[in-house]
């Protein structure tokens, strides 16, 4: 059975208290002509309708604006299917998928479901994570592991609670976001509204040479007590050879592939016309030709790594022996 487009798949990470439930009740509630579905965890804050938690572990209710809302109290893997059985028996309808994570969680086994499972990858395509940040209680969340590795995985960060802290917090605040991850842009969210082009198609898991619109490469100063999450950018005009990368790549993945949280490559490759683009999520990654280099176009290699307790020494030392040709 042949489906034409695989379905968007947003993934909502964050903060308790963030503002997750806000926003996918504005989702589900606003008149935005879009047909969403979201799967709404049932540890969440706050349900977004304590009416529809009932004994069964997956609820599915249509709403008013044409979203659908599920609630789970089962594993993930089982409500994708059972959206995808009543989308396919024309029971309901939706063309997004929106997936809030629970404040605690790791958004993590949730994107890996979608490249482990053979079939939820040809019918589902996992477009981003975002990241709601409190920025009232941000400095108390980052001292958690967690909460940093929710900022690290984000494609896009989305700060909540701007207005009850100062410019400078504020701005100090992003410092900090920009250092643990590099790719990630960072937007302002005022209670829960946010133009939707924030959150959909936004693309932080296709193969192209888009390193993330927020690619942050100027220098930022070490702070005085470091991250446990950080990110590297490293960069050469050195053509790289293609078996000696593929075996720094697995070098690294097979000694830190869990905690590189995400990466992202496009390369330049001696003897090659085209750029080469690789990315990842822990030890599972991708990559694929993208475009030809245009003429008089410097050809520079960048790679992103966003990683817990980040191996810099070993991914320098690493990178400059690949690019020393």
């Amino acid at each position: 059975m042949t489906h034409l487009t695989p379905i968007p798949v947003t993934v909502l990470s964050g903060f308790l208290g963030a503002g997750k439930t806000t926003l996918l009740r504005h989702l589900l509630k606003a008149e935005h002509g879009l047909k969403i579905a979201v799967i709404e965890n049932e540890f969440s804050d706050a349900g977004i309708d304590s009416q529809l938690l009932g004994d069964e572990p997956v609820q599915v209710m249509t709403l008013a604006n044409g979203c659908v809302c599920c609630s789970i109290h089962t594993d993930l893997t089982k409500a994708l299917f059972l959206l995808l059985e009543r989308r396919d028996s024309g029971e309901i309808a939706f063309d997004r998928l929106v997936i809030e994570c629970t404040g605690l969680a790791d958004p993590a086994p949730v994107a890996q479901t979608f490249f482990i499972e053979e079939e939820l990858r040809d019918r589902y395509l996992l477009d981003g994570i975002i990241t709601l940040v409190d920025a009232a209680h941000a400095e108390v969340h980052l001292s958690q592991a967690i909460a940093q590795a929710q900022v690290g995985f984000a494609d896009r960060l989305l700060v909540s609670k701007t207005d009850l802290v100062t410019p400078a917090a504020f701005a100090a605040l992003s410092e900090r976001l920009t250092r643990i991850n590099r790719r990630a842009p960072i937007r302002v969210v005022e209670h829960g509204r946010i133009d939707l082009a924030e959150l959909l198609d936004v693309r932080g898991f296709n193969l192209n040479a888009d390193l993330g619109g927020g690619l942050n490469l100027r220098p930022l100063g070490k702070p005085a007590t470091p991250d446990r999450i950080s990110s590297l950018v490293l960069r050469t005009d050195v053509a790289l050879d293609i078996d000696r990368l593929s075996d720094f790549m697995n070098e690294l993945l097979e000694a830190h592939g869990k905690q590189l949280l995400r990466y992202k490559g496009v390369l330049n490759i001696a003897g090659e016309p085209r750029r080469l683009v690789f990315q990842g999520v822990l030890k599972l990654y991708g990559f694929d030709w993208d475009s030809e280099w245009a003429d008089g176009e410097p050809r520079e290699s960048v790679m992103v790594f966003i990683a817990d307790e980040l191996p810099e020494e070993t991914i320098r030392a690493g990178f400059e022996a690949l690019s020393r040709g």
